[in-house]
């Protein structure tokens, strides 16, 4: 599904972000890439997103070598990747139904198909009833089950959280930790990018932990220790 090969991420001034990176996420994972700020782990989510080219090795996702992927190609790449952020980017003058509708919209989709597809979507994420209220009025956890489903309206073969609960309180944050394993149960993989250490050792699920752009440990069942 998801293919690092030696993979290389340097900036100007002689910045190396990622230094030969290498690993492979399968169909149906749900993984945690963990480490500390600065440890290449947005990188990674730019590289996916092909926000940006690596600088050495290949980037392979889903049998397609994005490393060097056109720019008339992105969109559909994007498509077949759901992206989370910590920070919920919904629109504040568009209702729910709205902010998820949006993402068909801009895609030319035909009007019968919004209408049918974006309940299923809130219905998912617990959201049905909430599709004519606008974002101010529902909690920070409530805004980020919208952005999930946004992220999930394209039925993407990858779901990314970058940071998906760096805004959120306990309670909220182990809602939409709930919310991810139940996109993953549907053979969605996850993966989620978190240095959040309760979070992802109560997971138990496989943990890639980053240093300094380099990966020190993988492990099917980790924890986060740094």
């Amino acid at each position: 599904m998801i293919h690092f090969k030696g993979v290389t991420k340097e900036y100007p001034g002689g910045i190396t972000a990622l230094k030969n990176v290498s690993f492979h996420i399968n169909p149906g994972e749900f993984v945690s890439v963990v480490g500390q700020s600065g440890a290449g782990k947005s990188t990674i989510v730019r590289l996916l997103m092909a926000e940006e080219p690596a600088t050495r090795g290949r980037v392979v996702l889903g049998g397609w070598d994005i490393t060097d992927i056109k720019r008339r190609e992105v969109p559909q790449l994007r498509r077949q990747i759901g992206v989370v952020f910590q920070d919920f980017k919904l629109l504040p003058k568009k209702t729910i139904f709205e902010n998820v509708a949006f993402a068909l919209e801009v895609c030319g989709e035909p009007w019968k198909h919004i209408k049918t597809v974006v309940p299923q979507v809130l219905r998912v994420v617990g959201l049905e009833d909430r599709a004519k209220r606008y974002p101010t009025q529902l909690s920070g956890g409530e805004q980020q089950r919208v952005s999930i489903a946004r992220a999930l309206i394209h039925r993407p073969k990858i779901l990314m959280a970058d940071e998906p609960t760096g805004n959120l309180d306990t309670l909220n944050t182990r809602e939409i930790i709930d919310l991810l394993r139940k996109i993953n149960e549907f053979n969605t993989t996850v993966v989620l990018v978190t240095h959040n250490r309760d979070v992802v050792n109560a997971l138990k699920r496989r943990v890639i932990t980053l240093e300094k752009g380099s990966i020190i440990s993988d492990q099917a069942v980790g924890r986060y220790v740094l």
